[in-house]
């Protein structure tokens, strides 16, 4: 069983983390920003734990699976994934931040499970994405765009 003091510093986690990846999207002005990735990682979290929580509760009396209640997180965030994505003229915008929202669910689920080093890893990941990677798709679409090599 978990702890309450692990309960609370596992909710305080994902909120941290996700609020890392939310500052970026914050930042870049997007759709979802810093409190909608804390507020879909800290809920997914809260979720894991719920499923952590029944199966430990009801174990040896029914069978409970955490999983589902996981598997469930992450079919019905695409739901909220797919708001932040519009089509505009002969382009799509909002996939990177769905993708980082849906990102932000899996890290919540990460840490509610008690996962952390796959939840902090992904967040570096995530940001590393975010971060160092938009630069160099600027200059590779730039590049394609001017029919030229990088830098032109």
């Amino acid at each position: 069983m978990v702890s309450n003091l692990e309960v609370i510093l596992r909710l305080l986690l994902s909120v941290l983390l996700s609020g890392l990846v939310g500052l970026e999207r914050e930042a870049k002005g997007r759709a979802a920003g810093l409190r909608t990735h804390m507020l879909v990682c800290v809920g997914s979290c809260l979720m894991m734990l719920t499923g952590v929580y029944m199966a430990a509760h009801y174990h040896g009396t029914m069978d409970v699976d955490p999983t589902r209640l996981a598997a469930q997180v992450v079919s019905g965030i695409g739901f909220l994934g797919a708001g932040t994505i519009i089509q505009f003229r002969d382009s799509v915008r909002g996939l990177t931040t769905a993708a980082s929202v849906w990102a932000a669910a899996g890290i919540g689920l990460a840490v509610g499970g008690g996962f952390y080093l796959g939840a902090v890893a992904t967040t570096v990941l995530v940001l590393v994405v975010l971060l160092v990677l938009h630069g160099f798709e600027n200059r590779v679409g730039a590049k394609s765009r001017s029919g030229g090599s990088v830098g032109q």
